[in-house]
């Protein structure tokens, strides 16, 4: 299957289980992987029949920034669930949602969740 990926993007939302995190909120990142048939799109040069990818920000940031959730899980499992929803052309997606400065002890990077859904 053919992919497109959406990396890196920034965000700003208000998730997490501490008051702290959504009252004065925290940077996250996403990373997107979507699995679409892109043969005909490449062959025709057909924008209708690929996915616009200031589209996909917008969903994907309409979603991060949008209501605050509890955990990050349920941040990406609105997102995948949304992107299936929006982009018929879609049958799979990749959803890596990263908290790089949680309020927890410890040094290290970043945490992430990742899951991967499709259509049922």
């Amino acid at each position: 299957m053919d992919k497109i990926y959406v990396t890196q993007m920034e965000f700003y939302g208000y998730h997490g289980l501490f008051p702290e995190e959504n009252k004065l909120g925290q940077r996250f990142y996403v990373d997107l992987e979507l699995d679409i048939d892109l043969k005909k799109a490449g062959r025709t040069d057909d924008m209708t029949e690929s996915v616009d990818y200031g589209e996909i920000y917008q969903v994907t940031k309409s979603v991060v920034e949008g209501e605050a959730k509890n955990l990050v899980e349920a941040v990406a499992e609105d997102l995948a669930a949304k992107l299936l929803d929006t982009f018929e052309k879609v049958t799979f997606c990749r959803v890596k949602v990263i908290k790089p400065d949680p309020p927890i002890p410890g040094h290290y990077q970043s945490v992430a969740i990742e899951i991967f859904r499709g259509r049922d």
